[in-house]
C-alpha cells in the first residue's frame, strides 16, 4: 500500500500534515478519516482501517488536526467547530486533487465532527462513527478538574493520555453548544454507528442517542469488549472489516475490467500483519474479501483459513458447482450437496503413483441428498472428478513469477 505525505491549509491558514494511503490497484472511491480527541493520524486504529480500505480500492486521507502531531497552529486556540472546518478543508483539498470524498470515518470526537462536517461535504455518501459522543461536551470530563482554571485564566495545561496539552476557554464554550441533534437528524448520507458497550470513556448511550436521532438508512454494530481507542489489533481489524462490507451497499464501487489473459480478474494478496502471517485477500476488483492466516501453533493468529484450507475450499466449491450444473442439466432430483475436504501429505511409497519424496493428498467426501437412484449417484461420482480444480490439481499448473517495482520506488 503506497502512502504519500499530504499537506493542506487548515481553517486558520496553517499547514496540516496528512498521510494519503493509496490502493495498489485501481482507485474506486475516497475516504477521509478524522481521529479521536488529542490523538493523531498515526494512531493504530486509523492505520489499520486505512490499510483495509486501501486494500479495497479506496484512497484514504488521515490527518492531524490543527495544533496536533505534525500540523501547524496552536491546539489551545482550536475548538470543535475548528475541527469540523479542518475536515471540510481536507475534503476540499482531496477534491482539488481529483479525489472527491465518498466516505467519512470519525473516531471518538472525530466521529462527532464528521457528523457535522458531512453537511459541508456534498460528495459524501456514507458516514461511519467509532465510539463517538452524541454531545461533544462529553470530552470535558477528561479534564473536569481544570475547568475552573480554564474559566479563570482562559487556558490551562491538562494531562491527557500521559501527555500535557493546553486547553482554551474557546474550546470549552464551543463544545457546549453544537446542535448535534439537528445535525444528525438532517444527515443525508447513510450512517454506520460502531460502539463498544463497555467503553469506559464514551458510554454506549451516546451511540443510542446518535442512532435514534438519525434517519434511515442507518446501521448499528456493537464492538463487544473493545476499548475506547480500539487499541487491540483484532478489534481494529473487525472495525475495518465491518466498514468495508457495509460501505459497498451505499457507494457504487466501480469494478475494473479484468486484464487480458485473466478472465476472472486479479486476486491481490497483501500482508496484513508483518509480525505474523495474516494476509488480506481481495478479488473481483475489490468486491470480495477474506483473510488468510496460519494457526497459532504455526506462529499465526488464526484469523482466517490457511493456504491449504483455501485450496481445499476451492476443490470443494468447484466439485459442488460441477455436480449441481450436471444434475440441473439432466433434471435429476438432487436436493443438496455437501463436500468435506481434508488435506494431508504422505510419503511417495504410500502414494498411488510414486515419483516424489512427499506428495499432497486431498480426501473428498461427497454427500448427495435427494431421491437419486444408484446409477445417478455413480454417474455423479464420476462427474466430480471432472471439476476444473480437480483436474488442475491432478495435472498440475504452470506458475509464472514476475517481480514488480513497488509503487513507492
Amino acid at each position: 500500500m503506497p502512502t504519500e505525505r499530504f499537506t493542506f491549509r487548515g481553517h486558520d491558514g496553517h499547514d496540516l500534515a496528512a498521510r494519503l494511503d493509496l490502493p495498489d490497484g485501481p482507485h474506486v472511491a475516497t475516504a477521509l478519516f478524522a481521529h479521536c480527541f488529542t490523538c493523531g493520524k498515526d494512531i493504530a486504529a486509523a492505520r489499520r482501517i486505512a490499510a483495509r480500505l486501501a486494500g479495497m480500492g479506496f484512497a484514504v486521507l488521515r490527518f492531524d488536526f490543527t495544533g496536533l502531531g505534525h500540523s501547524g497552529g496552536e491546539f489551545e486556540n482550536t475548538s470543535f467547530s475548528s475541527n469540523v472546518a479542518d475536515i471540510v478543508h481536507a475534503a476540499d483539498a482531496l477534491k482539488a486533487r481529483g479525489l472527491p470524498v465518498d466516505l467519512l470515518v470519525g473516531h471518538s470526537l472525530g466521529g462527532a465532527a464528521v457528523l457535522r462536517a458531512a453537511h459541508e461535504v456534498p460528495t459524501a455518501r456514507a458516514v461511519a462513527t467509532i465510539a463517538a459522543p452524541f454531545d461533544p461536551e462529553h470530552v470535558t470530563h477528561n479534564f473536569e478538574g481544570a475547568l475552573d482554571d480554564i474559566a479563570r485564566n482562559g487556558v490551562a495545561e491538562v494531562t491527557l493520555a500521559g501527555r500535557k496539552i493546553r486547553i482554551g476557554q474557546g474550546f470549552v464554550e464551543d463544545v457546549s453548544d453544537t446542535g448535534m441533534r439537528d445535525a444528525i437528524a438532517s444527515l443525508k448520507p447513510a450512517l454506520l454507528v460502531l460502539h463498544a458497550p463497555r467503553d469506559a470513556l464514551v458510554s454506549i448511550d451516546n451511540a443510542t442517542r446518535i442512532f435514534l436521532a438519525a434517519m434511515h438508512p442507518k446501521s448499528f454494530v456493537t464492538l463487544d469488549d473493545a476499548d475506547h481507542l480500539v487499541s487491540r489489533a483484532a478489534d481494529a481489524e473487525y472495525v475495518a472489516e465491518v466498514i468495508a462490507a457495509w460501505v459497498g451497499r451505499y457507494i457504487d464501487l466501480p469494478r475494473p475490467a479484468p486484464p487480458v489473459g485473466a478472465p476472472e480478474g486479479v486476486t491481490r494478496v497483501t500482508e496484513a500483519d508483518p509480525a505474523g502471517f495474516a494476509q488480506d485477500v481481495i478479488s473481483g476488483g475489490g468486491k470480495h474479501h477474506l483473510v488468510a492466516d496460519e494457526p497459532e501453533s504455526y506462529g499465526g493468529t488464526d484469523r482466517g483459513p490457511s493456504p491449504y484450507q483455501l485450496m481445499a475450499a476451492a476443490l470443494g466449491a468447484c466439485t459442488s458447482m460441477t455436480l449441481r450444473m450436471y444434475a440441473r442439466r439432466k433434471g435429476w432430483p438432487l436436493s443438496g450437496i455437501f463436500v468435506d475436504v481434508t488435506h494431508d501429505r504422505m510419503h511417495a511409497q504410500d502414494a498411488p503413483s510414486p515419483g516424489t519424496e512427499r506428495i499432497d493428498r486431498f480426501r473428498r467426501e461427497i454427500t448427495l441428498d435427494g431421491p437419486l437412484d444408484d446409477a445417478q449417484r455413480d454417474r455423479l461420482r464420476e462427474i466430480a472428478d471432472r471439476c476444473p480444480v480437480h483436474r488442475t490439481l491432478e495435472t498440475g499448473a504452470q506458475v509464472e513469477t514476475v517481480l514488480r517495482q513497488p509503487a513507492s520506488a
